[in-house]
């Protein structure tokens, strides 16, 4: 028997049967709610959010869109009192003459510099207090450029505002010149804030690389927040970027850059942590940390800053969650009696739903569009390939996989990529430069030390390697040495591949680290030169190569491939890239390549296994009649 539920969820398929995307809705009680609008929504759905439906118990249920006020932030000015000073504190009151519904405080007036800590309540009455933050920091510190005058709190109706300062450790701060705050309801949305997912990356020393994803495509983010952790100064350098279609593929942009600033006085931190950038158009995001001489950034947390969003207003029928589906692109926008009400609801206050989880970036890319797949290209007979070599098994959707050494070194332009299935159909793909480096350390071995020079031979990770970097690094702190890299060309010939002289002399920092630029290579050994002069040998730490990253995008089937490479070929010419704008834009897995085998043995050709056999079988029949000869002659 057929349950009534179950009939009206197949009736209502239709509507969402192309949807990628399903998430769950949980009101707060029954009737009207507020949801908001957020980053995995505006991700996954139209622009327009036209293809969102709620449904409740196989029906669709109406809902309005009720967009952010509009106009300029409207505030209120409130009489400025001040606290009974204490030993340790002071602080002031502030009345806003009538219960005001507000989330956000600002002061003006006060007299630079100062760095304080302070604490706030609210009250409707003056005598219930609750309180709203239990620590925040209030600075203007003209000198390090970090200011910050404004605090936000809880969204409440407060007619009181209690703010107490923290004397213990820093002067006391004159009244401020007025204090006001801004009223909601009134024009001038806060802009909305959301976490982030991230993961660090292979980097050079000195830098620290960040991989961030992002709920979808055309995001309007337009500032990222850090959460850094550590309590002592910071001063660091941010770019932020994301691949962008260029002629021969995709290639690294730049979206942003910014300064992380932290300054501590009297215990009491003030940092601005906040990088403006303009807004993404794909789903992924890299950041570059410049470290100098410190230790690597401690990356905590990430949230990215939008504009404030429309808001979906509906009626819940229930208590349970209900089920929100996006992702469809041929829906029509939905058209509901509720519109009616849509300017009566600009300040209206209902209870507030939340949203389930959203979906994982897995989920996301196994539920790329179908018609991102460009299908099979032509036939190819892979023997014709040096090298062949299998994918890590991978599930339908959308890929980048990471070329290593071994490729970069026997592939050296690249045009002779091609990913092949088992029926050695092509599979189409995009290339991809990264801005991160392929991090390869070296085993850095014991110097000959002679005629006053140290010699180190650099096993490399392949041989052939195109034009690469070579990091170096030392303990010492003061020192000056002329370095050599030099390539062995046989015979007791050799080249010098690149000299410059290292130096430092600041013995209370560390050293940076020395990066040499590596022309092509020809062999898989060169040998480090260290002039050491009448010093004792300077103490070598750590060396690493450094190659471009690349990356191939491509529409995994799910079934098993191959990367063959290493014959003289063009530039494939698929039809992908015409879709290469959009599948830039989508999110993907990445994928490495297991370690290379050897090279495979030449293929022998059929006649070739023909003479092969003829010859075998000849010599056993001839043994076999020298054996019966034998047999005949032994007596019996």
């Amino acid at each position: 028997m057929i349950r009534p539920g179950a009939l009206l969820l197949a009736l209502a398929l239709p509507l969402v049967a192309q949807a990628s995307r399903f998430r769950d809705i949980q009101p707060t009680g029954k009737g009207p709610q507020r949801l908001e609008v957020d980053l995995a929504l505006l991700g996954g759905a139209r622009s327009d959010l036209g293809d969102l439906r709620l449904i409740n118990n196989g029906r669709e249920l109406p809902y309005v869109l009720v967009p952010p006020l509009p106009g300029e932030p409207q505030w209120k000015t409130g009489r400025v009192l001040p606290l009974p000073q204490t030993k340790e504190t002071s602080g002031l009151e502030l009345d806003l003459g009538a219960s005001t519904r507000t989330s956000r405080l600002e002061l003006d007036g006060l007299k630079a510099p100062f760095l304080k800590r302070y604490r706030l309540e609210g009250s409707g009455d003056r005598l219930r207090w609750t309180e709203l933050l239990a620590q925040g920091s209030l600075f203007d510190l003209p000198t390090e450029e970090l200011r910050l005058l404004r605090v936000d709190f809880p969204l409440g109706d407060y007619r009181y505002l209690r703010l107490t300062w923290d004397d213990r450790s820093s002067a006391r701060l004159a009244l401020p010149r007025n204090a006001s705050v801004q009223v909601e309801g009134l024009g001038g949305a806060v802009p909305s804030q959301e976490s982030l997912v991230f993961g660090t990356r292979p980097s050079e020393t000195g830098s620290s690389r960040f991989r961030v994803r992002l709920p979808g495509p055309h995001l309007p983010i337009r500032a990222l927040l850090l959460d850094v952790g550590g309590q002592g100064p910071l001063l660091r350098e941010v770019t932020v970027l994301e691949s962008r279609l260029e002629a021969h593929g995709l290639s690294p942009k730049v979206l942003g850059r910014g300064t992380l600033r932290r300054t501590e006085r009297y215990g009491v931190l003030a940092s601005d942590l906040r990088i403006p950038i303009e807004s993404p158009e794909g789903a992924e995001l890299d950041l570059k940390v410049e470290n100098g001489n410190n230790a690597p950034l401690e990356l905590r947390g990430l949230k990215a800053e939008f504009p404030s969003q429309p808001w979906i207003y509906f009626e819940s029928p229930t208590n349970g969650p209900l089920r929100a589906s996006y992702g469809n692109p041929n829906l029509p926008e939905p058209r509901y009696d509720l519109e009616a009400l849509r300017e009566q609801l600009r300040g209206a206050r209902v209870a507030r739903a939340s949203w389930g989880a959203a979906p994982s970036t897995e989920e996301a890319i196994a539920s790329s569009p179908a018609n991102l797949d460009p299908g099979l290209g032509t036939a190819l007979d892979q023997r014709g390939f040096r090298f062949q070599r299998t994918l890590p098994q991978g599930s339908r959707g959308l890929s980048a996989l990471v070329l290593d050494a071994h490729v970069l070194a026997h592939s050296r332009t690249l045009t002779d990529l091609r990913l092949l299935d088992r029926e050695q159909h092509q599979i189409p793909y995009l290339l991809e430069k990264r801005d991160e480096p392929l991090v390869l350390p070296l085993v850095l071995p014991n110097g000959v030390f002679q005629n006053k020079i140290s010699a180190y031979v650099l096993e490399l990770p392949q041989a052939e390697l195109p034009p690469a970097r070579l990091l170096l690094e030392t303990g010492a702190r003061v020192f000056q040495r002329a370095i050599r890299v030099r390539e062995d060309r046989g015979e007791g010939q050799s080249r010098i591949l690149v000299e410059t002289l290292w130096q430092h002399r600041d013995p209370e920092l560390a050293a940076p680290a020395l990066v040499l630029a590596l022309p092509p290579l020809e062999g898989r050994r060169v040998t480090l030169e260290v002039e050491e002069g009448d010093n004792p040998p300077l103490l070598l730490r750590e060396a690493k190569c450094l190659l471009p990253t690349w990356r191939l995008r491509f529409f995994h089937p799910g079934k098993e491939l191959n990367l063959c490479y290493g014959r003289e070929m063009e530039e494939p010419r698929y039809d992908i890239g015409l879709l290469a704008e959009r599948l830039r834009l989508e999110p993907v897995r990445e994928l490495t390549l297991s370690p290379e085998g050897t090279e495979p043995p030449p293929e022998r050709s059929p006649a070739f296994a023909k003479v092969f056999w003829g010859v075998l079988a000849i010599a056993v029949f001839a043994l076999l009649g020298v054996l019966m000869r034998l047999l005949k002659k032994i007596p019996r």
